[in-house]
This record gives C-alpha cells, structure tokens and sequence, in this order.
C-alpha cells in the first residue's frame, strides 16, 4: 500500500504539471508558483472527496474478545484476547491486502464476468499464536472477505519449555482428523470466517484513513516547501522501494 500512496501522490503532481496557459497579468508574483496552486487545488479535490463522498469511519476498538491494537502508518493490525483460567494468550498479526484471487484462464466466460463484477477477491495474510504456560502454538492463515484458510501449523514451544525452530507442517497435508482439530481449536479462539470478514472490512477503512492521512501530509508539505523539494523526495522515496523489498 505504501508504494501505492507515493505513486497516487506523483500522479497528482503529474496532472499539477501539465502545461497550463501562461499569464499575462502584471501583478505582483504569489508567493508559491502556478503549477504548487494547480497541484494543491488537486490535493484539496482529493482530500474533500474522500472526506465528503466516502469517508472512513472510526475504527473500532474490539471485536468479540479481542482487543485491537493499531497506529496510525503502520500496514498491519495486531488482535489479542486472554481467555481461560490458565491465562492462554490468542495474537492475531494481519497484515493490510497483499494480494488478490483471479479466475483461472480457462474458467467459463460467466464466471469471469461475474468475478469482474464482484471485483477483486483480496487477501489478506494472518499469523497467530496461542501461548500457554507450557506451550506456543503458531498458525499461518490467508483471509478472504468469507473465508478464513490455515495454511501452516507450527509449535513454536514445545510442552517442555524448548523453543523450536520447526517450518512447521502444511496443514493440506494433514489426516482429516487432524484438519477437523486445527479448524475446531482456532473456532473455540474466536480465530475464523467472521474474523476474516470483520478484518477485511477493518482494512479497506484503515486504507482509506492511510491514503488521507497521506494526502494531507503532501498538502502540507507542497504549501511549506513547493512541488519541486515534494517530487524530489518523492522520488528518492520510490528508489528506495525499487532497491529494497520495502513497500511490497
């Protein structure tokens, strides 16, 4: 998402930049240019549309018995819940869209009509652990809008009190009475479909609060420091995606 923002932010400073017609007037000079005010007015448009047209609600706090823990910038959210006598310990790490399903190429014409119309099938990615007093249990997931999917067992600590560094068992690979367990003792923490759907929903408004946030940071700077120190730092910035894994 990050390097969606920063590209979102060049293209408005893209439309900023295209030729305007010259002025002939003998007034004195504004203090920032003609392409800062063409491309602050374009800030604004955005900035009202989205605060006006569509604007993202306050995020909750909770959800059943987890508690939800996040920070303004930071492209995931964490849920904790404590539960039982022995204090065990439910940690749900997601992280913001990583992907996206599409139809297989050969699927029939009407069911790739109808995934177009439904729009993309998102993704998100879960990591969560259970911690008790004699043991840490980690679990990989993929979250749909209706479905969430296991994907990996771990033992992180054994009974024993030994950490473990196990990759864990492919949970496809598993007996079907094992996959029954796995499924049973997430649903029992509260770790399942309706999570994945409360998450989705969580992360296409925390988007929308991160693009705005963003916005109005550029506007900011384009009024303190002009577009042309905001595109250099915008492009340094985008080097920086482009020679890491940063932003991916």
């Amino acid at each position: 998402m990050a390097r969606a923002l920063v590209r979102r932010a060049l293209s408005l400073a893209a439309a900023a930049s295209s030729p305007a017609k010259p002025s002939f007037s003998t007034a004195v000079a504004p203090l920032r240019s003609p392409m800062d005010d063409r491309l602050l007015r374009l800030l604004r448009s955005e900035i009202n549309y989205i605060s006006e047209r569509r604007p993202p609600y306050p995020p909750p706090k909770a959800f059943k018995s987890f508690g939800v823990e996040d920070r303004p910038g930071e492209q995931w959210v964490r849920l904790r819940a404590t539960r039982g006598a022995q204090d065990e310990e439910v940690k749900v790490d997601a992280t913001m869209f990583d992907g996206a399903a599409a139809p297989p190429p050969d699927a029939p014409l009407f069911r790739r009509v109808e995934s177009l119309e439904r729009g993309p099938r998102l993704h998100l990615s879960l990591i969560v652990e259970v911690s008790r007093a004699d043991r840490v249990l980690g679990f990989i997931c993929s979250a749909w809008h209706d479905e969430l999917v296991v994907r990996h067992v771990l033992t992180l600590r054994d009974a024993d009190g030994s950490s473990t560094s196990s990759g864990g068992r492919d949970f496809v690979k598993l007996e079907a009475r094992e996959r029954e367990s796995v499924r049973k003792f997430l649903q029992e923490r509260e770790v399942d479909d309706e999570l994945a759907e409360f998450l989705h929903d969580y992360m296409a408004n925390k988007e929308k609060m991160e693009l705005l946030r963003w916005l109005k940071t550029v506007e900011s700077f384009v009024e303190k420091n002009g577009e042309e120190e905001f595109l250099a730092g915008i492009r340094m910035t985008l080097d920086l995606f482009q020679s890491s894994n940063y932003g991916n």
